[in-house]
């Protein structure tokens, strides 16, 4: 039997009857105990009434951590079915395990999933930002029914037997699966679950939005045997065309074992070779529909100066490249050494295109000297006008910008800034940063770029 009220020394695994709150930012919804204990609560909509599997408790804890295992009174937006047996938390805990990540909004019809993250957006933005806006989450093109088959890229862990496999939310364990609904079909007919893979601590696997050759990449656990894995890499290869690339844990030296070491990505006109570890958009649709939406917000003119930070392999450096034009010049700007050597690789004939690898903050502080704040100042100085550019998109990371950035970014005082963000908490904490600064937030757009997931991708326009 179930209730509101917890024991008195709650432990993991005992269940509560709750009312779910809202839902907040991580894809939890709220539930208080009667004691007005805080349950983050997995697997949920906002208004049931469900019982909770606690998954985090403690007499100590500031707050509880749970799954629902049954729903008692359902919200109309509940699938009667999830879209992936493996992360349906009520399919699972009734075998004692825990649902894998992956596909936490799953339960939920996808207009439910877009109204649930454009209160996140709404809310991120209102409590870091005080900023008051009304957001909608815009369905991504040719989006499946279902919200399934978009993900060209897929990251697998390796049990000891060998398997592929996914975590659980915050678990390091390893759950076996046969196949992945998100990801594009070129990635499931690999049938990478029928392999064994001792010796592989992760595979990486990317395949092309337009097709093309896919690319499986192994990264190595100390000790492995390189030539049982290459022959039971090989059986991939029978009957279809796929590369594979190891690196081990310690080394540099990347291992070409069959086809090419990257694969090639189109947006638009342009071309993209993207490496085994390079960063491409996930989403099969987010390059064609970024490339024109995040340049277009930026605004770059002809003969204009860009700065493209975050660059990856370089998507939006060559919308705005084309925006500028010879006369204009663009700086990407990216840190890892190997989607750094994609985009200068992509951009050879490309004169106006100059590709630095490092850090943003530290780049622009050799950059611009006059960007870099005082220990003692609060604010730093303005960038020498002559130096400055006139546009700046970045995409950085799931932390953000963070105050260095955005304070170099005051500094520099271009006339327009696009900042595309994959986290809505960092993105609203860092507008917070340049409202105060003195900046208003043009416009917000948000794109449902990962159907069944919790996560969104927004796009601020902003101006001094």
């Amino acid at each position: 039997m179930t209730s509101p009220h917890p024991p008195a020394t709650p432990d993991e695994h005992d269940e509560l009857e709750l009312r779910l709150g809202p839902i907040a930012h991580g894809g939890h919804t709220v539930a208080r105990t009667g004691e007005g204990r805080v349950v983050f609560v997995r697997h949920g909509l906002p208004g049931e009434l469900v019982r909770v599997r606690l998954t985090e408790a403690g007499a100590e804890a500031r707050f509880w951590r749970g799954d629902v295992v049954a729903v008692l009174e359902a919200d109309p937006g509940r699938r009667d079915r999830h879209v992936w047996a493996p992360a349906d938390a009520l399919l699972t805990w009734r075998r004692g395990e825990p649902p894998v990540g992956g596909a936490e909004f799953g339960h939920a019809e996808l207009p439910a999933q877009r109204r649930l993250k454009a209160a996140v957006v709404a809310e991120q933005l209102s409590r870091l930002a005080g900023l008051e806006t009304v957001v909608e989450v815009e369905a991504m093109p040719g989006e499946d029914p279902m919200g399934l088959g978009w993900r060209t890229r897929a990251h697998f862990a390796v049990d000891a037997a060998g398997r592929i496999g996914m975590h659980p939310h915050r678990d390091a364990a390893v759950v076996p699966v046969e196949s992945f609904p998100l990801v594009v079909p070129a990635i499931d007919e690999l049938r990478l679950s029928a392999l064994d893979l001792r010796g592989a601590a992760r595979v990486d696997v990317a395949a092309p939005a337009g097709g093309g050759t896919p690319l499986v990449h192994l990264a190595l656990a100390a000790g492995a045997d390189r030539q049982r894995l290459r022959r039971e890499l090989d059986r991939l290869a029978a009957g279809r065309e796929v590369s594979v690339t190891a690196r081990a844990e310690d080394s540099r030296e990347l291992e070409t074992w069959s086809g090419r070491p990257a694969v090639v990505e189109h947006a638009g006109a342009h071309r993209w070779e993207v490496s085994a570890e390079g960063f491409w958009q996930i989403h099969r649709s987010a390059p064609g529909l970024l490339l024109e939406a995040v340049p277009a917000a930026a605004g770059a003119r002809p003969g204009e100066h860009a700065l493209d930070l975050y660059a990856g392999a370089g998507l939006f450096t060559a919308a705005l490249a084309d925006a500028v034009g010879p006369a204009g010049s663009v700086l990407a700007v990216e840190g890892s050494p190997v989607t750094s050597a994609d985009a200068r690789r992509t951009f050879t004939d490309r004169p106006q295109v100059r590709v630095e690898r490092g850090s943003v903050d530290k780049v622009a502080a050799r950059l611009w000297p006059g960007t870099a704040a005082p220990r003692r100042r609060r604010s730093p100085g303005r960038a020498r006008a002559a130096d400055r550019p006139d546009v700046v998109v970045l995409d950085p990371p799931r932390a953000g910008a963070g105050r260095v950035v955005v304070d170099q970014l005051v500094a520099l005082a271009p006339r327009r800034i696009a900042y595309l963000a994959c986290d809505p908490a960092t993105l609203a904490r860092d507008l917070g940063r340049f409202r105060r600064a003195g900046w208003r937030v043009r416009s917000v757009r948000a794109f449902d770029m990962y159907p069944n997931t919790h996560h969104v991708e927004t796009l601020a326009v902003l101006e001094p």
